[in-house]
C-alpha cells in the first residue's frame, strides 16, 4: 500500500502540475494557494470523471471490477464542499498554503465496485493486475493506484468542515445509474 500523501510535501518540478504548484508556493508578493482536487470529486455534476467511466465500464463488460484484491484506495470529496473549500482558500489562507480537498482520505476501490455491481445487477470481481488494461482501457493505470490522501491539515488550517454525503453514499443514492 502506497502512503498518505500530505499538504507540505513538495512536488517535483518534473510535469506542469508540480512546476505551477511549486511557482505559487514560492511566489513573493503574491498571496497565492493551491488547492489539490482528490482523484474523486462526485456528486450530481459529476458526469464524465472516475465514478462515470467506472460505472460504463462496468455496463459494458456486464461485470463491475476492482483491480487485484481491491485494497488499493482513493481520496474523494463531494462537489460542494470542494467549492466551500475554494471559497475558504480566497478568504484565508495564508501565503504559499498548499490544500487538500479531501473529504474521505481512503475509499477502497472493491467497495466502489461493490456499489456499482449492486446497482447494475452485475457481479462484482477482481481483474488480475495484469489484465487491467484490458478491462479498464486508459483507466488502468489510474484504477490500479493507491492514492490515500489527507486533508486534515488544510481542515486544521481554515476550519473547513465537509457536510455533504460520502462517495459510497452518492453512489447508493443512484443518480450515476440513470441513463
Amino acid at each position: 500500500m502506497g502512503r498518505t500523501a500530505t499538504e507540505e510535501e513538495r512536488v517535483p518540478d518534473d510535469h506542469s502540475r508540480g512546476t505551477a504548484r511549486n511557482l505559487i508556493i514560492d511566489a513573493q508578493n503574491l498571496r497565492g494557494a493551491v488547492v489539490v482536487l482528490p482523484p474523486t470529486v462526485h456528486s450530481e455534476l459529476d458526469t464524465a470523471g472516475f465514478i462515470p467511466l467506472l460505472v460504463r465500464t462496468a455496463r459494458a463488460k456486464g461485470v463491475s471490477g476492482y483491480p487485484g484484491d481491491g485494497t488499493n484506495r482513493w481520496s474523494a470529496t463531494h462537489t460542494l464542499d470542494a467549492a466551500r473549500l475554494y471559497r475558504l482558500a480566497v478568504e484565508k489562507a495564508p501565503a504559499g498554503s498548499v490544500l487538500h480537498a479531501v473529504a474521505e482520505e481512503a475509499v477502497p476501490l472493491r467497495a466502489i465496485a461493490e456499489v456499482i455491481g449492486r446497482k447494475l445487477d452485475v457481479p462484482v470481481t477482481s481483474i488480475p493486475v495484469e489484465r487491467a488494461q484490458e478491462h479498464f482501457g486508459p483507466l488502468a493505470n489510474m484504477v490500479a493506484r493507491d492514492a490515500p490522501t489527507s486533508g486534515a491539515r488544510t481542515k486544521a488550517l481554515l476550519g473547513w468542515e465537509t457536510k455533504e454525503p460520502g462517495l459510497l453514499a452518492d453512489l447508493e443514492a443512484g443518480f450515476y445509474f440513470k441513463q
